[in-house]
């Protein structure tokens, strides 16, 4: 009972919280904060209650192998947007990250090893993202039923993915927590209700974010086994702690352009 209601509260409030974030302080904003653990963060941490620490450690060093296929998301996304709907957009992003998970799912990488390759993919895709509007505009306003809809669809999504923990076993568990649960949704919110020029914005703070994504999984990978619950306290402040590091740095008020 308690790992249901971890599935269908936690990682819907937190989508729920980076959106009214992002409607108070602009789409960047949002999308520093779903590029965070928001999602893969609860689904490891049900991983955990329900598999244990060694299958957890190896769920989340998988997951930084998915870090860097939902960093080829948020690029294909950004470019694809420009000329489909959201639908369109959507599924292509989808198919893309489908075919790297195979393509990807023979390779087993080291937790540092991985976490490196998670980070070039994040600098490669927001050096490759579409040049950025000079005037946003205003976004449009969100219909009534907007939050309960992406809270909906984040709990449904989540549910799919750790129900079927068991069967995928450790390494799909793990490339899948990072899938773009969060980020699709609010991409292809954005997308449909306010453009292209907010979602490109929203995805520049997206790869911005998954730096604290990517260190979250690596200081679980590591410390799950020796200290258990405690390694998830621990890569919540490794999370922050480089997010607020990567933000303040000038290079990246470029990359945020």
């Amino acid at each position: 009972m308690e790992t249901l209601l971890l599935k269908l509260l936690l990682a819907p409030t937190l989508v729920v919280a980076s959106t009214l974030a992002g409607r108070r302080w602009g789409p960047r904003v949002a999308g520093v904060l779903i590029g965070q653990p928001v999602v893969a963060g609860p689904i490891l941490f049900i991983v955990f209650v329900q598999h244990g620490a060694a299958f957890t450690s190896r769920a989340a060093t998988a997951s930084l192998t998915g870090v860097a296929v939902l960093a080829a998301f948020a690029l294909v996304y950004a470019w694809v947007a420009r000329s489909l709907p959201w639908t369109l957009t959507l599924l292509a992003g989808w198919a893309v990250v489908l075919g790297m998970d195979a393509a990807t799912s023979a390779i087993r990488f080291l937790p540092v090893v991985a976490f490196a390759v998670a980070l070039a993919a994040i600098a490669t895709a927001r050096s490759l993202l579409p040049r950025a509007a000079d005037d946003l505009g205003m976004p449009a306003p969100p219909p009534r039923w907007d939050l309960v809809a992406r809270a909906v669809a984040t709990g449904a999504l989540v549910i799919a993915v750790t129900s079927a923990a068991g069967a995928l076993g450790p390494f799909w568990t793990g490339i899948l927590a990072p899938f773009p649960i969060g980020v699709s949704i609010i991409a292809a919110f954005v997308h449909a209700q306010s453009g292209a020029a907010h979602v490109r914005a929203t995805l520049a703070g997206a790869l911005t974010g998954m730096v604290g994504l990517a260190t979250f999984c690596v200081v679980v990978a590591l410390a799950v086994v020796p200290w258990g619950g405690y390694a998830f306290v621990a890569g919540v402040a490794g999370a922050v702690g480089v997010q607020l590091l990567v933000t303040a740095l000038p290079a990246n008020r470029v990359l945020s352009g």
